[in-house]
């Protein structure tokens, strides 16, 4: 029975808030784009380009074009057929209002506009304008050019036929609202490498994109179509492709060496599902799989790359069987033998696709996966028939995966098998920390032995572990798991984190919620730090993904002026020290300058002396220094180290760690006025 209170809560209908128009939106953003801090902040660019893009996979566009703008501002135009303007019978206000001022209102949840479509959720639109601080819609049309403005989803007036005019399409400028997001920067190269997969994917469609954040935006909101002719003046990338995926994998390719020359290609349609398969082996250890549906990215893939993968490991299994690669009693290959050294794109098209959650994350619907195998098979069989010295070739790279994964199995399970028979001994030169909370628990991986003993003496023993490495760790971009499990420093630093490694990695066992890269402020300790990020990236993902990993920040400086200690972390914040101690900076002081030792420089002021030392490693810190500036939680600056684009990410780890020299020597020549070096 209910218990009897003394007071009870006021409950009643007036207590249920209901949400018009687009402030459920303004609400809870994060339920319509998935944060609000840089990706929330590009999905709205992303909205706003598919729904040009959409044109282009109907047939009624073939060019798209995307500025970045001063103050955040977006400018995305297309030669598509326009938005409807004339009056929405339900709504009462035109189709264009409609679409920008209703969630789930648009063109392609039934009848003959679009066949084909990513934005299927029909909230693109309406949710960029709600989360914008204003909007405005030029579309041009039935002979006229048509204007709407608005103001956080509200109109501001009714659409206005402001011109005449025989071209067709839309622009739309949009400003993210300060309100809503953290920051309003965009990253150049996210948007560049999201736009030239596009361009991949729809054949012939021409994606051009311009840096124009430096520029009047006045120029901006006049009636032009398209700005080419900022291409003089601003930073910009076209991008245009015929071949398709098979470009596509080629570009990915490009700096790898193929194992078999040809790139494999099938374009069929199988129950309704236009399926589109490339892929190509490439010497290398890691996959590389991507998946669309309706050209848009599923990065947690779907019944279309399960579909795949199935397909890929029966055929190559079936085939090498037939003709006596695998013999009747070995063991047969494994998904994660097949894919090994892959680089694959799947793309996949339909009319009612299913996704879980707007931002269209995985494919959910069932019967792609039997139409992705179904074609994915044949083709797959009747290449590897008809071309047997490149069957011969593959199944080459897959069976020396198979040893490969026998013997990184048989490393793992030594591994683990000496820790549990010792008990779960904890590497010698980890200093633990006191609690067994791992959301309490903080690990620091430092540099030598050096930095190590002042970190031990320096931190809270109650939930701070040291874990000092020897030297340079292995680079783990071109080596095998066996390999990888036999360095010691590796192998110390796997049992520290309790989680195991590769695909027998358990992230609910992570001993710490907090893994904190700390290496010197020097080239040797950049090295170091990069070749950690690879172990991570490559092995150990799920403790970025999680959001574990960490990279410290220790000071570059310490400034001391009498009793006056300050801490500097870059070198203009140097400057602004020097500058309130009298000085008018260091280089430009108009004091006497001096050399005191290695690191060390002395610069007279009106105020007085100041004593500025160059820390070049963690070591050179007292315990209590090391606490103040780098370890202590209320003080210290720590980077969280996450993965936007996993194929940029990708791509440039291959490119820095891998043992092809010259596209390394490329990306060293073309970024060097870039780097920032410390001589």
């Amino acid at each position: 029975m209910p218990k009897e209170v003394k007071k009870q809560r006021k409950y009643d209908a007036d207590d249920i808030l209901v949400l018009e128009g687009l402030e459920p939106v303004r609400k809870r953003p994060g339920m319509y784009i998935g944060s609000t801090g840089a990706d929330g902040l590009h999905h709205l660019l992303v909205e706003i380009f598919d729904n040009s893009r959409d044109e282009a996979m109907n047939g009624a566009c073939d060019e798209i074009e995307v500025a970045l703008l001063p103050d955040g501002v977006v400018r995305v135009t297309d030669n598509g057929a326009g938005i409807p303007v004339s009056i929405h019978k339900k709504t009462k206000v035109s189709a264009l209002e409609t679409v920008m001022t209703t969630l789930h209102a648009g063109g392609k949840f039934e009848g003959e506009g679009y066949n084909i479509a990513g934005g299927l959720h029909g909230v693109g639109a309406s949710v960029v304008n709600a989360l914008s601080e204003w909007t405005r819609v030029w579309v041009y049309r039935d002979g006229g050019q048509y204007f709407q403005e608005y103001a956080r989803g509200v109109r501001k007036a009714l659409v206005k036929k402001i011109a005449s005019s025989n071209l067709h399409g839309t622009v739309v400028m949009f400003k993210p609202d300060a309100q809503v997001f953290s920051e309003l920067v965009y990253d150049w190269e996210r948007v560049v490498n999201h736009l030239r997969g596009q361009a991949y994917l729809v054949k012939k469609l021409r994606i051009r994109t311009i840096d124009a954040r430096n520029l009047d935006q006045k120029i901006f909101e006049n009636s032009t179509l398209y700005l080419t002719e900022l291409d003089l003046i601003a930073p910009s990338q076209t991008f245009y492709f015929e071949g398709g995926l098979q470009s596509f994998v080629r570009f990915h390719t490009q700096n790898e060496k193929p194992i078999h020359k040809s790139v494999f290609y099938v374009e069929k349609e199988s129950n309704g599902v236009n399926v589109e398969v490339a892929f190509q082996y490439i010497d290398d250890i890691t996959p590389r799989e991507v998946s669309y549906t309706n050209n848009t990215i599923t990065p947690e893939g779907g019944t279309h790359l399960t579909g795949f993968r199935t397909a890929l490991t029966r055929e190559l299994n079936s085939y090498g069987k037939k003709n006596n690669f695998i013999k009747e009693n070995d063991d047969s290959l494994t998904g994660d033998d097949v894919r090994e050294g892959i680089v694959a794109v799947i793309s996949v098209k339909l009319k009612n696709p299913q996704f879980e959650g707007q931002t269209k994350a995985k494919l959910g619907n069932v019967e792609v996966r039997g139409a992705v195998e179904t074609v994915f098979s044949e083709a797959l069989a009747q290449y590897l028939e008809e071309n047997p010295d490149e069957a011969k070739l593959i199944l080459g790279k897959v069976l020396l995966a198979l040893e490969a994964r026998k013997a990184a199995k048989a490393a793992k399970d030594s591994v683990l098998r000496k820790g549990a028979l010792e008990g779960m001994t904890l590497p010698g030169k980890l200093a633990d920390c006191q609690t067994r909370k791992a959301e309490d628990a903080e690990l620091f991986i430092v540099e030598g032995d050096s930095a190590g003993g002042s970190s031990k003496q320096g931190r809270d023993r109650q939930t701070q572990a040291i874990l000092p490495l020897k030297g340079k760790i292995l680079n783990v971009e071109k080596t095998r798991l066996d390999k990888i499990l036999a360095f010691k420093e590796i192998k110390s630093l796997i049992i520290a984190l309790g989680t195991s490694i590769g695909d027998t990695l358990a992230i609910d066992k992570l001993r710490y919620h907090k893994i904190i890269i700390a290496t010197d402020a020097d080239v040797d300790g950049a090295h170091i730090r990069t070749l950690l990020l690879t172990l991570f990236y490559r092995y150990l993902q799920p403790i970025i993904a999680g959001g574990y990993l960490y990279i410290a920040q220790p000071p570059l400086y310490k400034l001391k002026q009498g009793k006056m200690l300050h801490y500097a972390y870059s070198d203009d914040e140097r400057d602004k020290v020097v500058k309130q101690l009298g000085g008018s900076g260091l280089l430009e002081s108009g004091g006497e300058e001096k050399e005191e030792g290695e690191g060390e420089t002395e610069t007279v002021t009106k105020k007085g002396k100041i004593s500025i030392q160059r820390y070049k490693g963690l070591g050179e810190m007292n315990p209590e220094e090391l606490w103040e500036t780098t370890m202590d939680p209320e003080k210290r600056v720590l980077r969280q180290v996450t993965v936007n684009e996993a194929s940029a990410a990708d791509h440039i780890f291959t490119t820095l760690m891998g043992d092809e020299v010259e596209p390394r020597k490329i990306f060293i020549q073309t970024h060097a006025k870039l780097a920032t070096l410390d001589i």
